[in-house]
């Protein structure tokens, strides 16, 4: 994948537990159309494709967030200037933590999981952690999720056939730490989902939520939006209605990229 140095207006795309690099193939190839230089990062242990990273679910395992962070940031140093970073889910906890320790010059987080500092528990959110917590061995393995897990987590506001479409089409095994480390972070003083939240010389953020999501409801969104009310950098919040956690990869996702296009621009990005 060809990658310009000079640019100024790169976006590095993170993606979250249980989806692959190849989710942002549409965002990629609508934000090169865009004028931007877009490319996705891969997690330690990812492999080439989807299918590939399928069957070869132990290479994923054991990896916790600041592990996957600094992966990622070794990544964005191929680039003389400090790219955007959009992320969804764990991604969108990446996108911040990498924005926090002034690596990117903005960043957008979708559905971003809590980051420390974020006390609320719904219930849509313990059920949609229960397949990693539900097992303390899990904290060391890769997790698959089966398919009616997916549609609980991910597409529970799409049809019946398109979650199966996107099941198939994009589900693949995720390191079962980073889930740990958000259950835990409350009690952890030094949890890896620890953000740099005061930093008044980060680049501007938007945290994104999507109303129905189980797995990342709006509480959470919210209360992280609280968590950087001491900084006097730029922090945002948009909410899209009828919405869930699969809102990057199913069919509305050109409008949250179209959204997040218009952001940027607004931002000199």
């Amino acid at each position: 994948m060809s990658t310009n140095t000079t640019t100024s207006k790169t976006v590095v795309f993170i993606h979250g537990l249980w989806l692959h690099a190849e989710s942002w193939n549409q965002w990629i190839e609508f934000f090169r159309a865009n004028g931007y230089e877009a490319i996705a990062a891969s997690w330690p242990g990812d492999a080439e494709t989807t299918e590939a990273t399928r069957r070869n679910a132990k290479a994923v395992a054991g990896y916790g967030v600041t592990e996957i962070a600094d992966h990622i940031a070794k990544q964005m140093k191929k680039f003389e200037q400090k790219p955007v970073v959009i992320g969804h889910s764990f991604g969108g906890l990446l996108a911040q933590n990498l924005l926090g320790r002034n690596l990117a010059s903005a960043a957008i987080a979708i559905d971003p999981a809590p980051i420390k500092g974020v006390p609320e528990l719904p219930l849509s959110v313990v059920k949609s952690g229960f397949p990693v917590l539900g097992n303390p061995f899990n904290f060391g393995r890769a997790v698959s999720l089966t398919e009616p897990q997916f549609r609980y987590g991910f597409t529970n506001v799409v049809s019946e056939k398109e979650a199966r479409e996107l099941y198939s089409m994009y589900a693949i095994p995720g390191p079962g730490r980073p889930i740990f480390q958000a259950a835990t972070a409350t009690f952890n003083p030094n949890s890896a989902t620890k953000v740099n939240v005061a930093n008044p010389t980060r680049g501007p953020l938007l945290l994104i939520a999507g109303m129905d999501d189980h797995t990342v409801p709006p509480v959470l969104v919210k209360s992280a939006l609280k968590r950087y009310q001491n900084s006097k950098a730029v922090t945002e919040y948009k909410e899209f209605s009828k919405r869930g956690h699969s809102l990057t990869i199913d069919s509305g996702w050109r409008e949250i990229a179209e959204y997040c296009i218009n952001w940027l621009k607004s931002k000199g990005l």
